[in-house]
């Protein structure tokens, strides 16, 4: 149920006036058309409805309310897309513990201040500018970041901090700007180090990332520190950057993953706009889940060593199990350790190398097969030996993760190809060892099995309609347009159970719901051009429901198959009797 927090925002903000600030909307009759922000298209299908205060996309089939949109074009979760909207409409966030609320704030305007004086401090200090610049930074991009420099004295950000604003020092140790030793004293956490500000997807700087300077580093402290965690900065939610790669990341639907800082920023400086940079720290499935919202793709560009080589295969891992489709960049720049190093070389080479990715499986080839050809004597050895069956059952159980069945047997094939071993026994072998590690070798998407009608409900809004779904879409907004809901006569019960709902609150004349679920079927039914809608002849809408039917008779087919192989496969007579005979009952196709 909505919350009075939210419906006081949604009284006091406009759909029209919030959506205007991020897309152009054209008039449509009582509604507003644009170009979705959230699918490539050339014609507006994305229809913003003043009356309703909504928006729905009938691209690609995803709409809702001002927070919907705020959160899907700003990649927010719903907390921050709450304060962005509470602090526009003028609305106080009163929380179960107000001091809470006011604490958090104190934290960003700490943050903002200690950036600040990183900043002051690094134009008055030549050797942290010439380090930067001769990594290969211009100007330009460290005046974009807003790089700046922790001078290397003990007190010096504490005690312009507490000069400078009413904190205390247990606030600086929240914010993890200070330390506080055994003895009492306050020290700064930062010192001597190159600071890189860690903003959160609103652009606000939460923390930080310093890396010590050479010329300091007496290798009794960490090369790179990051803040600790707060209220405000969790390690595992943030990537470096991805508030300024978000749009890049959302126009091409790929992001482009890289280790560090340096790597980041020499990527972006070089043109790479839709890269993002782990920060040093373990890449999570909050930070993919993340950037999923906005990509499909997933490439990776780790340092060329055996600790890269590692991490990006638990990044393939993750990646895969997130659903990206996964690829590695590999650095051709000879000497390069990683992507800062070989972009200042040479500035192509990051383009050069993402343009030539390759699949995640090819990565798992190169790295644990043989480089003898396939059926030569050698091969043959190799793949005989413990450690070569080892290498060969790695490989194989990288490739029983890939969920599309279409992809992994294609991979499969490649295989049998290079190893020269035919592909049944390669499976055979991936399923002796699925059974051994207590998993199945089966597909997650050929793993449903009959659970039921295929009826379904709305679920996500990012969710592909079926057939069917959308046949009782177009009827329900045709009857909606002519207010004539006797279209219904004969084909109700071939509607799916939210078309149904749909329906019954349709003919009460009412518009919305207590569903979120629900009210995102409406929308996509009333703001549906009525002019369109009303040149619908009798005989089109006669065909509207001939197919609506096909469609249900032909899913409850389907679901009848699923239920006779279970029933054959537990040897329940009744069962299978009586799907047989409901089966046979059906009308022929």
């Amino acid at each position: 149920m909505p919350s009075f927090t939210t419906e006081l925002i949604k009284s006091k903000l406009d759909v029209v006036e919030v959506l205007k600030g991020y897309i152009a909307l054209h008039p449509a009759g009582k509604n507003l058309k644009a170009l979705c922000p959230f699918h490539g298209e050339k014609t507006p299908s994305f229809i913003v409805s003043p009356e309703r205060q909504t928006w729905h996309c009938f691209g690609c089939n995803s709409g809702g309310d001002i927070f919907t949109f705020v959160m899907k074009y700003e990649n927010l979760e719903f907390a921050d897309a709450l304060r962005l909207l509470a602090e526009k409409a003028g609305v106080e966030l009163r929380h179960e513990n107000p001091a809470e609320y006011r604490y958090s704030g104190l934290l960003y305007d700490l943050n903002e201040s200690a950036k600040d004086f990183f900043r002051k401090a690094f134009i008055a200090a030549p050797v942290a500018q010439e380090y930067l610049t001769g990594r290969g930074l211009t100007k330009e991009t460290i005046d974009e970041f807003e790089i700046g420099w922790a001078p290397n004295e003990p007190e010096a950000l504490t005690m312009a901090l507490l000069n400078g604003n009413r904190a205390t020092p247990q606030d600086l140790v929240q914010a993890g700007l200070s330390i506080k030793t055994e003895r009492g004293l306050m020290l700064d956490r930062f010192r001597g180090r190159i600071m890189f500000p860690i903003h959160n997807h609103l652009g606000k700087v939460v923390g930080f990332t310093g890396r010590i300077l050479p010329q300091l580093d007496r290798g009794d402290m960490g090369k790179y520190i990051n803040s600790p965690e707060t209220p405000i900065f969790q390690k595992s939610k943030l990537l470096y950057g991805f508030w300024k790669s978000k749009e890049g990341i959302r126009e091409s639907k790929t992001a482009v993953l890289v280790e560090g800082q340096m790597d980041y920023l020499m990527s972006w400086q070089s043109g790479v706009r839709n890269v993002v940079a782990s920060s040093g720290t373990a890449l999570t499935a909050e930070h993919l889940r993340a950037v999923h919202r906005l990509a499909e793709e997933l490439v990776l560009s780790f340092d060329n060593d055996t600790a890269g080589s590692d991490a990006a295969e638990r990044a393939i891992d993750l990646g895969e199990a997130n659903d990206f489709t996964v690829k590695i960049a590999t650095i051709d720049v000879s000497g390069a350790k990683d992507a800062a190093d070989a972009v200042k070389a040479d500035p192509e080479s990051m383009k050069r190398a993402i343009a030539h990715a390759v699949p995640a499986p090819e990565f798992y080839f190169k790295k644990y097969l043989p480089t003898a050809s396939a059926g030569s004597p050698e091969l043959t050895a190799q793949l005989r030996s413990r450690e070569g069956l080892q290498r060969l059952r790695a490989v194989l159980g990288k490739l029983r993760r890939i969920a599309s069945p279409v992809e992994r047997e294609s991979w499969m094939k490649e295989l049998s190809k290079r190893v020269g071993i035919p592909e049944n026994t390669l499976e055979e072998e991936a399923a002796r060892n699925a059974v051994q590690e207590g998993t199945s070798f089966t597909a997650p998407s050929a793993r449903q099995g009959a659970q039921g009608e295929a009826d379904g409900d709305i679920t996500a809004a990012h969710r592909t309609a079926t057939r069917r779904e959308r046949l009782g879409e177009d009827l329900l907004a045709i009857a909606a347009a002519r207010s004539d809901f006797g279209i219904f006569d004969g084909c109700e019960d071939y509607l799916v159970p939210a078309a149904k709902e749909a329906l019954v609150l349709l003919r009460k004349g009412e518009r919305r719901s207590n569903d979120a679920a629900l009210d995102a079927l409406l929308d996509a039914v009333l703001l549906r051009d009525t002019s369109e809608l009303a040149g619908v002849s009798q005989d089109e809408i006669a065909a509207f429901k001939a197919d609506l039917a096909r469609e249900y008779y032909k899913e409850r087919r389907q679901v009848l198959t699923l239920a006779i192989r279970n029933a054959e496969a537990k040897g329940d007579e009744a069962e299978l009797g009586a799907a047989l005979g409901e089966l046979r009952s059906l009308p022929a196709e």
